[in-house]
């Protein structure tokens, strides 16, 4: 396939329905797609429709997502696709796009930034977030990790993220928004949820990273290194590999 391809509801957006979506006011969901199936699908339309509810005080058809996100597809069968809905004229409005397909390089590193999202249980538009990340990269590092002024960690920029010790994965008990696949890794390995602050890391038999696009194992974060045990991460890549796809 080419590069980007975007339509609101159904049609080809024209240059002032993309300038309403950058008004920032919205939320969406982003996922992979192989053979027109995606992981997780149910849990995408739930986090629409939730979403939906507190921003806007508005349903959401799933059958309509599902066929918006089909017609957006067209013939493409692998692709990076992205859900938005907005406020256009007071009313909510759903936009797809669709790019070509992603994967996630492993491992990462990490530099730490003191912020936090507002409302981080929404994946909503228009935050700091992503200027941090790519601050970050201009200082060699692959993303930022989120955290409060006492340096308890949160998320990234774009991804959960997770630690690992001899019962299971930890996740951190902080504002987050818990992603598709955290979500689906939860059902699958041994989890809980603490409190994690930057200077507990080296308590922790290793880190990595969960979205739409794989695990990642964390290899650094503010230039401290931290265990890679392959074996470990390999297991939560199987875990996730092992979750079946959807039919959109």
């Amino acid at each position: 396939m080419g590069s980007l391809r975007l339509e609101i509801e159904g049609r080809r957006a024209d240059p002032e329905e993309l300038w309403t979506t950058a008004s920032g006011f919205g939320h969406f969901t982003a996922m992979q797609v192989r053979g027109g199936r995606t992981r997780g699908l149910d849990l995408h339309l739930r986090r629409l429709t939730d979403a939906n509810t507190e921003l806007f005080a508005a349903e959401l058809d799933h059958e309509r997502v599902r066929a918006l996100i089909r017609h957006a597809l067209a013939d493409t069968e692998d692709a990076s696709v992205r859900v938005y809905s907005f406020e256009s004229d007071h009313e909510p409005r759903l936009m797809v796009t669709v790019k070509p397909p992603g994967g996630v390089t492993s491992p990462q590193r990490l530099q730490s930034v003191r912020y936090q999202r507002p409302t981080a249980h929404l994946k909503h538009l228009a935050t700091e977030q992503s200027f941090h990340g790519r601050a970050a990269k201009r200082n060699g590092f692959d993303d930022a990790v989120l955290t409060d002024a006492d340096g308890a960690i949160s998320e990234t920029t774009i991804a959960n993220i997770g630690f690992l010790d001899e019962a299971g994965v930890v996740w951190p008990d902080a504002p987050l928004l818990r992603g598709i696949t955290m979500q689906l890794l939860e059902n699958r390995v041994p989890s809980r949820s603490t409190r994690v602050r930057l200077q507990d890391l080296a308590s922790f038999q290793g880190a990595f990273l969960s979205n739409a696009r794989g695990v990642a194992a964390v290899s650094e974060v503010d230039g401290i290194t931290l265990p890679v045990p392959r074996n470990r991460v390999e297991a939560l890549e199987a875990a996730y590999q092992a979750v079946p796809w959807d039919t959109i």
